[in-house]
């Protein structure tokens, strides 16, 4: 989730450049991104309906949502869905395609087929490359750079991940290939630098670097500035070397996305709320990483939520992973917790905490326990005759 709220730049659509020259000037423009409400102002490219109805398209889903792309004098419906067909997309995903990202139609045949080339760099046959089209249109049939794109793609390669992670960045940190790859290599090599000065080992400094990216491609996106910023003020603020690896493994790099400011911040809150000193603060920190990553409103709110549940703030502090969960999920563990008998303000906050596949699981022994027999019926008796 947090890779969709890091997302900073909105990528540019396809079309050839000769189309967007040939745009009128006083063409309003929301007509270009928006579906039109004025119907008769504007008059629909009939050949273009009529091509997608062959596909068995739902024109009323493009009016709805995108109907400006009906309205485009030049359209390339077949020579699109012929690039589909030749990779092995059935009618069904070429008209689902169509409607979830209709743009993809104004696009140059010949800038898509490149495109094709590009993705399949990372994907290991055209079967997998449609699966990835049909879940992700909007990520296939938009691109910044593409000679940029292949650098970065080639620079990821050589840097040791894995084409389906890589492949993972296209869909879902497109953003991050819109970088030219000169930035990209200067932040890994920051990154590399980094880790070394606190501490790090030669050996193990390409698992760390992978992981990193693995977890948080968006950290690409940060300054080398903030970078040493980030670090020198967690030495300040006493971390070791060893403590602030810690913390990198355990936030997965989103602690560079932070400024000084909004960590000490979080830390003064922090501090105040649970009246500890300087000491016991950063054993908390070290417990859960999120007291630095969450904004003072976030933690105000979760306490205050975790405390109207009848949680004390020494309950919090022996457990403050507690404070990675929202209040709608707490409310909803303690729920579950209550129908076993358990009363979490007697004890066992811990049982809360975790991921929900980890709560799920420890849910599942508490209540086989609770339904356990004192005693198993089938075991002998010791009787004396």
């Amino acid at each position: 989730m947090l890779w969709k709220l890091l997302v900073r730049s909105q990528p540019c659509r396809l079309y050839s450049f000769r189309k967007m020259q040939s745009t009128p000037k006083d063409k309003p423009f929301l007509a270009c991104f928006t579906f039109t409400t004025d119907r008769q102002s504007s008059k629909e490219n009939e050949r273009t309906v009529e091509k997608l109805c062959k596909f068995s398209v739902d024109i009323r889903k493009i009016r709805r949502l995108k109907g400006w792309v009906l309205l485009e004098d030049e359209t390339y419906v077949e020579e699109i869905a012929s690039i589909l067909q030749q990779l092995g997309a059935t009618e069904t995903a070429v008209a689902s395609i169509l409607e979830r990202c209709p743009e993809a139609i104004v696009c140059s045949p010949t800038t898509v087929d490149t495109q094709r080339k590009l993705w399949q760099l990372v994907c290991k046959n055209e079967e997998e490359l449609v699966k990835i089209i049909e879940q992700f249109p909007e990520s296939f049939f938009t691109i910044k750079d593409q000679e940029n794109l292949k650098l970065n793609v080639q620079f990821f390669q050589e840097l040791g991940l894995k084409n389906v992670v890589i492949s993972r960045f296209l869909t879902t940190a497109s953003s991050i290939f819109h970088n030219p790859v000169e930035k990209n290599k200067q932040m890994i090599r920051i990154l590399q630098e980094s880790y070394l000065n606190i501490g790090g080992s030669e050996a193990n400094m390409k698992v760390w670097l992978l992981k990193l990216l693995s977890q948080n491609p968006f950290i690409l996106l940060n300054s080398p500035v903030a970078v040493r910023e980030t670090l020198q003020f967690l030495q300040v603020q006493g971390f070791t070397n060893f403590e602030i690896l810690q913390l990198l493994s355990k936030l997965k790099g989103f602690l560079f996305q932070l400024c000084p400011k909004s960590i000490q911040n979080s830390i003064c809150f922090s501090k105040n709320a649970f009246e500890c000193t300087d000491h016991d603060l950063k054993q908390l920190v070290l417990k859960c990483p999120a007291l630095l990553y969450y904004s003072v409103p976030v933690l105000e709110e979760r306490i205050q939520g975790l405390m109207k549940e009848g949680i004390s703030i020494a309950q919090i502090r022996e457990t403050p992973m507690v404070l990675e969960l929202t209040p709608q999920i707490v409310q909803y563990r303690i729920r579950k917790l209550n129908s076993l008998g358990y009363r979490i303000k007697d004890g066992h906050v811990a049982n809360l905490s975790g991921t929900k596949k980890e709560f799920e699981a420890n849910f599942g022994k508490i209540q086989a326990k609770k339904e356990r027999p004192l005693f198993n019926p089938v075991a002998p008796l010791n009787v004396e005759e």
